[in-house]
């Protein structure tokens, strides 16, 4: 047994082990990166049979690497770079339809006798706060002859009869509103720093009457929306303040209508959440309608 012993290689054979461990952790760490791996990083194999990967070359490398004692290795890169000034991209041209206000700045020497030969021109972006002004509407009065009465001209039609606010005025207070999400309580401070201070009643009655005005753009709206050949249609629950408990809230729904074919949307708000709410606005509705399964929906 002893002349059999002799005759073993162990430092071949440790070496052919290493070198099989080692090819075994790099095939483990391929399939990991395989499986677990990024999007970027994982292999993708192109056509029908994949050429596989030769795993004997790397691991050799790998277990020689490994066998090697390590070496720190230091040293300097002397490297000459270029550098590439990037033109500046300039600023921002301003748009033309934008009022300019021209401001000729002239030399603070004397020029006199000097020619022109050209301009310098900066374009400065800048803001001036909306201005409220009061629109006064003056209608003589004239005595008609023969003591027949008192001749003077009909007022013109104005948005809301009764109020003070104007048509730009009201537009201006919904948008910021519905549209920039400013409350009204936040439009009543900037109104006092012009010096006017309204009620907040009085805003709500103002946005009240302006959304009455807008009644025939919702109802085209609705007509046009119904009249696609496809709907989507959800409902969504939302708290509202309750008039008649002050601090309090109801619960109220949100329905919303989805035309898949103009992209329009269509809101109704409703209190409650009964089939008869969707049942009343899709009557006559001639099309796809699509829904999460909610089945109330199932009448259609």
């Amino acid at each position: 047994m002893e002349a059999v012993a002799e005759h073993i290689d162990y430092k071949n054979l440790y070496e052919n082990l290493l070198l099989k461990h080692q090819a075994l952790l790099l095939e483990i760490a391929q399939l990991k990166k395989m499986i677990f791996g990024s999007r970027q990083e994982r292999f993708i194999p192109s056509g029908d049979n994949p050429v596989q990967l030769d795993l004997k070359i790397g691991a050799q490398a790998v277990a020689q690497c490994n066998i090697i004692d390590a070496k720190k290795i230091s040293y300097n890169r002397l490297t000459t770079e270029v550098t590439e000034h990037k033109k500046h991209p300039g600023r921002t041209k301003l748009p033309e339809h934008l009022e300019r206000r021209k401001q000729i700045i002239e030399p603070s020497e004397d020029i006199s006798g000097c020619k022109k030969i050209g301009e310098e021109v900066t374009e400065e972006l800048e803001y001036e706060p909306g201005r409220l002004y009061v629109n006064r509407y003056v209608r003589p009065k004239y005595a008609r002859s023969n003591n027949e009465g008192i001749a003077i001209a009909l007022m013109i039609e104005r948005p809301l009869a009764k109020a003070i606010a104007g048509a730009g005025l009201l537009a201006q207070i919904v948008i910021d509103k519905y549209v920039d999400h400013l409350p009204l309580y936040r439009q009543m401070e900037r109104f006092k720093r012009e010096g006017i201070s309204i009620a907040y009643s009085i805003f709500t009655d103002w946005v009240s009457g302006t959304c009455g005005l807008l009644r025939p753009l919702y109802d085209l709206l609705k007509t046009v929306v119904l009249r696609s050949d496809y709907l989507h249609a959800d409902e969504s629950p939302l708290k509202v303040l309750d008039k008649d408990k002050k601090g309090t809230t109801h619960r109220g729904w949100l329905w919303v209508y989805h035309s898949s074919i103009s992209g329009l949307v269509l809101f109704d708000y409703q209190q409650g959440r009964g089939r008869e709410v969707p049942e009343k606005m899709l009557e006559g509705f001639k099309g796809y309608l699509q829904t999460d399964g909610y089945p109330l929906y199932d009448f259609f």
